[in-house]
């Protein structure tokens, strides 16, 4: 990144910002909807994949914490932030198939996962955009996107929209974006350890520098949250609906080009 223009930084500094607000105000997104931006600045994955990690790792990690203390702070509040019961029963899922396709252990090509994943989070986004949710009375397939989102976190951070399209079903909405971030946590976890396995430079120095403008996002998305918490479900999960829908957009413009 050192090569860079003025105008090239400004515009990576801005994407970011637009990234903080993605990931606090939803939950989600803050890489699947910065990276396509990204790459039409700086057409360098492997430069900025490493920086959304430590990102989400620190702020992630930052958001659940204090979800945690406010939650141990209210007597009158009996109900955790994060839904620990459903979290352990969908890790207990994906581990496995998150550990495979981080090691790579099976390949499939690029174009039938990512064939799957927008079928499927399309179908969903509607789904939520016409108050229409799916009411699934077979849960081995849910079983079966989280299998597969499990795997393709692991090979990519593509992932996301499979197991959101998931959880947005089993979790509350007031538990949904803290539940999604610990399990964000864990996988990006997981994943960076294998990028320092395989000798991959983190990019330390330009995620520190890029923190104001993730600071920032960050906390305009703490504020969209608190507004999003206070409206009716319906739109809750058509916003939700329109941010998936977005994600297949960006995904096909992707394999387009």
């Amino acid at each position: 990144m050192d090569a860079l223009s003025l105008s090239q930084y400004a515009l990576i500094a801005l994407v970011f910002v637009w990234s903080g607000i993605v990931r606090s105000g939803l939950g989600f997104g803050g890489a699947v909807l910065s990276l396509p931006f990204l790459l039409l600045i700086d057409d360098r994955p492997q430069v900025y994949l490493p920086i959304i990690s430590v990102h989400l790792l620190l702020f992630g990690g930052l958001t659940v914490l204090r979800g945690q203390q406010q939650y141990r702070k209210d007597p009158q509040n009996d109900t955790s932030p994060v839904d620990w019961a459903y979290l352990k029963k969908a890790m207990a899922i994906m581990i496995i198939p998150k550990i495979v396709g981080v090691m790579g252990l099976v390949s499939l090509p690029n174009d039938v996962l990512s064939g799957i994943i927008f079928v499927i989070v399309f179908a969903y986004s509607l789904s939520y955009i016409f108050n229409k949710p799916f009411k699934s009375q077979y849960p081995w397939l849910d079983t079966v996107f989280l299998i597969l989102g499990g795997y393709i976190s692991g090979t990519s951070l593509i992932g996301a929209p499979l197991i959101i399209a998931v959880f947005s079903k089993h979790v509350y909405k007031n538990q949904l974006r803290d539940t999604l971030f610990v399990l964000w946590v864990i996988l990006v976890a997981i994943k960076m350890a294998a990028f320092i396995w395989v000798g991959l430079d983190l990019q330390l120095k330009h995620a520190l520098y890029l923190l104001p403008p993730v600071a920032l996002g960050h906390w305009i998305g703490l504020k969209l949250h608190r507004r999003l918490q206070q409206a009716e479900p319906v739109m809750f999960f058509r916003l939700i609906g329109f941010a998936l829908l977005s994600i297949c957009f960006v995904g096909l413009y992707q394999a387009i080009n």
